[in-house]
């Protein structure tokens, strides 16, 4: 079973930044797709960013209310992805998820167990 740790949240001022972590106990190049979601206080669960690995090189995808604020990376060597926020918002405060998929076999799910994100403004 594969194992997901989230690292990164914190409390910060409006306009801050953070970097979030995840770190994986698989190889992540085995992995199709990895990415972060959110869930903020009576909001909808929403895709923050994603990245795929295709055969022809890797493709992101951001929602568009993180679109210039946030990137998404990996790092291989270390079994790890990032999201990197900038110019935080109060709207950003949320609990945020990394997953990644798998597609091949039982095409398997994995989720982090989230690390909270506070934006105070």
């Amino acid at each position: 079973q594969v194992q997901l740790v989230e690292s990164g949240g914190g409390l910060v001022q409006t306009g801050g930044s953070l970097r979030l972590s995840c770190v994986s106990s698989k190889s992540i190049s085995s992995f199709n797709v990895m990415s972060w979601y959110r869930q903020a206080p009576g909001k909808q669960f929403e895709l923050v960013a994603s990245i795929a690995n295709f055969n022809d090189g890797l493709r992101t995808n951001y929602d568009e209310s993180v679109k210039g604020r946030f990137t998404i990376s990996n790092d291989n060597a270390k079994n790890t992805w990032y999201l990197q926020m900038n110019n935080l918002k109060p709207e950003d405060t949320a609990v945020y998820y990394c997953k990644a998929v798998q597609f091949s076999g039982p095409r398997p799910e994995y989720w982090g167990q989230g690390t909270q994100v506070t934006v105070s403004g």
